[in-house]
């Protein structure tokens, strides 16, 4: 018989997958990655079997993400990140692109009266966004949305990993992520996203409008990322890197767009 929570966190991952595959527009079997003919670079002219263009937000889209944070507005009286974040069990993903750990419905942030719960969060190496040219060795991305079908709204909250002490809610989802595409349930072991980010980095971040990183690209999405990084050891970034050795999109022009840092 399937437990409750993993009845509920089906149920959310159910959720996660039909809002990727309304941003999706129907083109989520196409391949893509991150080396080669499909990578970055041609994500905007890859065809579908009909033989349109399955992701065209990528090479015309004018709200891109990630972006280089150098030049910024900031603003002492801006909305806090309240997170209210719940233990879920851990449940593991390489999907093929990243490390992704799935979330049971239950948690959520709050942002100036905006609620958005929580579906998952996953990794990039290098870090996709860069803070005055320079990335970080990794970063991680908790992915929320609020409202259903047309009218979903994607925040996510990104957070810097730099190179450090040894992490242990890091190596409690590296002990068990898979090697190859796959899913593994740690049987009986749980993890709390709030261990991954520090208590008051709500209150300091940068914030813009932008995209989704990977296919299909679509804008809208509200970025917040968090000024103070964690920290992982070299070791626990190389382990990483045997599985995925780069899987981050470059920075895209902020064509006129504004990074404001929210210091409340």
């Amino acid at each position: 018989m399937m437990s409750k929570h993993r009845t509920k966190l089906l149920a959310g991952a159910a959720a996660a997958v039909l809002i990727t595959s309304g941003l999706a527009i129907g083109a989520s079997d196409v391949h893509w990655s991150y080396h080669g003919d499909d990578g970055p670079e041609f994500w905007g002219f890859l065809l579908d079997d009909s033989g349109h263009i399955a992701f065209p937000t990528c090479a015309v889209g004018e709200s891109q993400s990630p972006v280089d944070i150098s030049k910024f507005d900031e603003e002492d009286d801006g909305p806090s990140i309240r997170f209210d974040y719940e233990a879920t069990p851990l449940v593991v993903k390489n999907n093929g692109h990243t490390i992704e750990v799935e979330y049971e419905p239950g948690s959520s942030i709050s942002i100036d009266g905006d609620t958005y719960n929580l579906l998952q969060f996953h990794f990039h190496t290098p870090s996709e966004h860069t803070v005055l040219g320079a990335p970080y060795p990794m970063e991680g991305h908790l992915v929320h949305a609020r409202g259903e079908g047309d009218d979903v709204e994607l925040a996510v909250v990104g957070f810097l990993i730099s190179e450090g002490d040894h992490n242990d809610v890091l190596q409690g989802i590296w002990d068990v992520m898979p090697a190859s595409e796959g899913i593994v349930e740690a049987d009986g072991e749980t993890i709390d996203a709030s261990d991954l980010v520090p208590s008051d980095s709500g209150e300091e971040y940068y914030a813009y409008s932008g995209s989704l990183t990977t296919p299909p690209c679509s804008e809208g999405v509200r970025w917040q990322v968090l000024k103070e990084p964690i920290e992982a050891s070299a070791a626990q970034i190389a382990d990483f890197q045997e599985i995925f050795d780069m899987n981050a999109r470059p920075v895209q022009d902020l064509l006129g767009r504004e990074i404001s840092l929210i210091d409340d």
